[in-house]
C-alpha cells in the first residue's frame, strides 16, 4: 500500500532524535531569545554618503561663488544648474550621514538599519 504523502521524506526515527530539556521557568522563555545581536555597520553606504556630502558641498560653494560673481564666467546662465545639482547631491549625503552619526551615538529611534545596505 502506497503512502498518501508521496515525495515527502519521513523524519528521523524517534530513537535518533536529539532532545534537550528546557530550563524550568514560569513562562517558558529564555533570555537568549531576546538578546539583540550587535548592529552591522554599513561602511560602504556611509562612505558613499560622505562622498555625496563632500561633492555636494563643493558644488554648492562653487555655484554660490559663480552666482555672486567672485568667479568670472562667460556664460552666466550655467551657474544656477551647478547650484541645483550641488543641492541635489548634498541632501541625501547629509541625511544618511546624520542617521549614521546618531546611530553610532546610540540615540533613540536611529539605527544602521535605516541606511540602505549595498552588500547584497
Amino acid at each position: 500500500m502506497k503512502s498518501s504523502r508521496a515525495g515527502l521524506t519521513p523524519g528521523p526515527p524517534p530513537s535518533k532524535a536529539k532532545y534537550s530539556r528546557l530550563a524550568d521557568s514560569e513562562d517558558g522563555y529564555i533570555e537568549l531569545q531576546f538578546k539583540r545581536s550587535p548592529p552591522k555597520v554599513p561602511y560602504k553606504a556611509i562612505a558613499l554618503a560622505a562622498f555625496l556630502f563632500l561633492v555636494g558641498s563643493l558644488l554648492i560653494v562653487i555655484g554660490a561663488l559663480l552666482l555672486a560673481g567672485s568667479i568670472e564666467v562667460t556664460h552666466p546662465d550655467r551657474t544656477i544648474p551647478v547650484l541645483i545639482i550641488g543641492i541635489l547631491v548634498f541632501l541625501p549625503g547629509f541625511y544618511h550621514l546624520r542617521i549614521a552619526y546618531y546611530a553610532s551615538k546610540g540615540y533613540r529611534g536611529y539605527s544602521y538599519d535605516d541606511i540602505p545596505n549595498f552588500d547584497d
